[in-house]
């Protein structure tokens, strides 16, 4: 990528059939500490920031930095809103990136009231078209634990390939040890190739 990112004019809404997936913004903290809260037994299970239950404020404070981080191209997170603007369902984007290749990594996770509908595999199929189209990705990923099945379903379901299983990667949140499952697409991939078409 010849441009510095923080030069890179990017739309801060992605619009899906039923999701609108846009950057944290102020004033976005008590609806995003809901739905933290509605769902804090899963995400305290899976996610390494889900320590404690926050307050209102510190999620707003957390939102307020986010929508630095989208700006500043750091980081690009997305809440899922439904097409009303104001239901928050989850939240994803692209995360870790690397710029110079360009790779990103997809994040996500869904609120409990929301599961099983479907919205986790939209919101990927969305982001992985707006990396390789608009960002000129040469490679998406989503990680997640050997653990969590429902996350590697959303990843096989979206046509990213398993290349492998690092074994004792880290720990759960509970402290056991997990193996880190890496998927990934590439622009030659057949799911890429559809995405795009």
């Amino acid at each position: 990528m010849g441009r510095a990112p923080v030069l890179l004019d990017l739309p801060d809404a992605i619009e899906t059939e039923r999701l609108v997936l846009r950057s944290p913004r102020p004033g976005d903290g008590p609806a995003m500490n809901a739905a933290i809260l509605d769902t804090w037994d899963a995400l305290h299970r899976w996610m390494p920031w889900a320590r404690e239950r926050p307050a209102v404020e510190e999620t707003e404070t957390i939102a307020r930095q986010l929508h630095a981080s989208f700006l500043t191209r750091a980081d690009l997170p997305m809440v899922m809103f439904l097409q009303d603007r104001k239901t928050v369902v989850g939240s994803t984007g692209l995360h870790r990136m690397d710029w110079s290749v360009p790779r990103f990594e997809i994040g996500y996770w869904i609120r409990r009231t929301h599961e099983g509908q479907g919205y986790v595999s939209e919101a990927v199929n969305a982001l992985a078209r707006f990396a390789f189209r608009t960002l000129e990705a040469e490679r998406v990923e989503i990680h997640c634990s050997h653990r969590n099945a429902r996350s590697q379903r959303v990843a096989e379901r979206c046509g990213f390939t398993l290349e492998g299983r690092l074994r004792n990667h880290g720990r759960e949140t509970t402290g056991e040890l997990r193996d880190m499952m890496v998927y990934a697409l590439i622009p030659g991939d057949p799911a890429v190739q559809a995405l795009l078409a």
